[in-house]
């Protein structure tokens, strides 16, 4: 082993140097670090400080990010909730359970239906309203079942000719006065009844809306000019008309009873807008039935008894 270096203190004596290196806390000047220096010649390591802080420095230099010389201003970064906090505390914390296989094949079938449902019904009401094609020449029958009365439309899809005239239904009865006499009642406007029964209603009734005018339509198209019927139908069409008017006016009529009645149309063609040049006579046109003799088959159900 080697000798430690000494010097030669001021009054000759012997000193060692590592009297003169402060320890650990830098205090106690003179004081032998009880440390014994390695000899001369070996090699020394680095001092225990400086050996920790290259231990906590990492030797990669770019792994380090540098400090920021003039840093930002920062907000408070917000905090995460706890989840133990934020859950809801029993039952309530764990998920809603999956519907069981059986309610879940249920509301798919229930889905299925109505798809097929609405499918069928806007088909048949489009074919309803559509121009004649291969479908409604070979299911017509079925498609009116289907859509009269309920669903019925008075209007069509590319209309050729579309109605440019009001028809209004009228009627009046001649009755038996209770003197023995008899007495005819002035007209009574059908139409304009139906008519203001649907004015201002959202939920009108079909037999409001048609059962007068398909009946009137009824009448019109198995009759001739002259009022003649035109087979079984044309006979048919006037017991639905007697029985409309009855239905309306009643048994007692004006403080007698009504032994015929009688029905006329009033046909107004309705007037051309300003911005149009055609010129149209818009003369209402009066189309007058017979007398008809009312019999019992003519009443209502509830009249008769």
């Amino acid at each position: 082993m080697g000798t430690v270096p000494r010097a030669w203190g001021p009054r000759g004596r012997a000193v060692d140097r590592r009297a003169r290196r402060p320890g650990p806390s830098g205090a106690g000047r003179g004081m032998a670090d009880t440390e014994p220096e390695p000899a001369d010649g070996e090699p020394t390591g680095p001092e225990p400080q400086e050996a920790e802080q290259q231990e906590a420095e990492p030797t990669d230099p770019e792994s380090t990010d540098p400090e920021p010389t003039d840093p930002e201003p920062r907000g408070p970064e917000p905090t995460a909730s706890d989840p133990a906090e934020s859950a809801p505390d029993g039952d309530a914390a764990e998920p809603l359970t999956t519907l069981s296989l059986p309610a879940q094949l249920i509301i798919a079938v229930a889905i299925a239906v109505a798809a097929v449902a609405a499918a069928i019904h806007l088909s048949a009401a489009f074919l309803n309203v559509s121009p004649p094609n291969t479908l409604t020449k070979r299911h017509g029958a079925a498609i009116d079942d289907y859509v009269y009365p309920e669903f019925e439309r008075v209007w069509k899809l590319f209309a050729p000719n579309p109605l440019q005239q009001n028809i209004a239904v009228q009627a009046r009865a001649e009755i038996r006065t209770s003197d023995g006499g008899t007495a005819t009642t002035g007209w009574r406007d059908l139409s304009a009844q139906d008519g203001a029964a649907i004015h201002h209603n959202p939920l009108p009734s079909h037999t409001q809306q048609n059962e007068l005018r398909r009946g009137w339509e009824f009448y019109v198209g198995s009759h001739d000019v002259r009022e003649r019927p035109q087979g079984m139908r044309g006979n048919l069409s006037e017991q639905y008309i007697r029985r409309i008017v009855m239905l309306r006016l009643g048994r007692e009529e004006d403080g007698g009873t009504v032994e015929r009645i009688q029905v006329r149309s009033a046909t107004t063609p309705v007037a051309p807008p300003p911005w149009s040049d055609e010129k149209i006579d818009t003369k209402t046109v009066y189309r007058t039935l017979p007398w008809w003799t009312v019999t019992s088959d003519d009443l209502p159900e509830a009249k008769r008894r």
